[in-house]
């Protein structure tokens, strides 16, 4: 695109009981709704609506609380910075519970019923897959945290989180060289995401490492009973469990593989979908030595991360953490918030068409690039699973471009 991309610096503020720590200054002046070509969308002379649509309730909450705080502590900022195109954003939220047609039954109200500028939303590729041709239909703009399976790039979508490419084969990269994998037992939650990874995981083992699958398994979302799987890694010894586990069921995986002596001193595990979120309800001691693919870590030792961490404290309190997909969705608004600036417009096929090329310098990963694709320029991290809850990152590649259909793994 001709438009030059907006780099936005890192500016830091103290945190106090009315003041939260500012990323980024208003970049632009306010502008008369008639000028912004807002083309039916909620937008007046002073505000601008925009939806958020998680799992608040249900077996995923577990996991996208977190992203509903993310996204709420942006907005905040970016109201005490001025707001958008000098616009106060307004929020309505609500509820997909869990459910896929729930989620697809909201995405609709959002976008028709309530004409919102743009949705922070989903979690797991099956909600996403649900609002997907919503979204399409009525020409609404997604941003969507979570890393996955890639296999997919819509004009109304812009992917915040990894594709395949930058956690999948990175991952299992760093394990075959790092522990000298070859057999491999692949484990997941039963529906698109995992049964897509996993297929891709396979490929990649055995088409590209020269390794062996010695087990494939999935499993209902919100199962609890692992007994007869956790034998199973047991009798077959594989050197790695590759596990893409999701929600609730996280807790009783992880704690009746402890319970069954299945520790790391005994047993390599990589996992695509542990993050400090989840850490919380399954507790550092039951994953201890452990390790997860992520492209972000709440232990990140950088300024932006200081000051994300800082204020998402501030706001949640000391016990909060945050995981990667939580700031995954923290960086959805302040891109938005770029892309509208950068368009001069909240109208969608204005911001889509302005989005390819904005680049963040404050994201608390480090630094990310809207790639025309619609994914993110990022890198990937391996943490290994600390006593606390958190994670001492091991290995950090470099940045790596979104390739969400990667040749030979489709």
């Amino acid at each position: 695109m001709d438009s030059q991309p907006i780099r936005l610096l890192p500016r830091r503020l103290a945190v106090g009981a009315a003041a939260l720590s500012l990323l980024a200054a208003s970049l632009f002046s306010h502008v008369a709704s008639a000028e912004v070509n807002t083309t039916g969308l909620a937008v007046t002379d002073s505000e601008v609506t925009v939806g958020i649509l998680h799992s608040a309730t249900g077996t995923m909450a577990i996991s996208e609380t977190g992203s509903i705080q993310a996204e709420r502590l942006a907005i905040e900022q970016i109201n005490a910075s001025g707001g958008v195109l000098g616009r106060q954003i307004k929020v309505i939220q609500e509820d997909g519970a869990s459910d896929w047609p729930t989620f697809a039954e909201k995405a609709r109200k959002l976008l028709v019923g309530d004409k919102v500028a743009t949705v922070f939303g989903c979690w797991t590729s099956a909600s996403r897959k649900a609002v997907l041709p919503v979204f399409e239909k009525e020409n609404g703009l997604l941003y969507y945290p979570t890393f996955y399976e890639g296999l997919e790039q819509s004009k109304n979508v812009i992917y915040t989180g990894q594709e395949a490419t930058q956690q999948i084969l990175a991952g299992l990269d760093w394990v075959a060289k790092e522990k000298g994998a070859k057999t491999f037992y692949l484990l997941g939650s039963d529906y698109i995401w995992p049964r897509t990874s996993m297929k891709i995981a396979r490929k990649h083992i055995e088409n590209v490492l020269g390794g062996k699958v010695v087990g494939e398994e999935y499993y209902p979302l919100g199962n609890t009973q692992f007994g007869s799987l956790i034998n199973k890694i047991k009798l077959r010894k594989p050197d790695v469990v590759f596990a893409a586990v999701v929600g609730g069921s996280n807790v009783a995986f992880y704690k009746q593989m402890k319970a069954a002596g299945v520790t790391a001193d005994k047993q390599t595990l990589l996992t695509l979908s542990v993050t400090e979120d989840e850490l919380l309800g399954i507790g550092g001691e039951n994953m201890a030595g452990f390790y997860a693919s992520m492209k972000y870590f709440q232990s990140l030792d950088n300024p932006n991360n200081a000051a994300f961490v800082e204020a998402f404290k501030a706001k949640y309190g000391k016990d909060a953490v945050i995981g990667d997909v939580t700031q995954a969705a923290y960086l959805g608004p302040w891109l938005w918030k770029a892309a509208v600036e950068q368009a001069g417009s909240f109208d969608i096929d204005k911001v889509v068409a302005a989005s390819p090329g904005i680049e963040l310098d404050t994201a608390p990963e480090g630094y990310v690039k809207v790639h025309d694709n619609h994914h993110l320029w990022s890198k990937t991290r391996i943490g290994e699973v600390q006593k606390d809850g958190q994670f001492k990152v091991v290995f950090e590649s470099d940045l790596i471009e979104p390739n969400p259909f990667p040749a030979g793994y489709q």
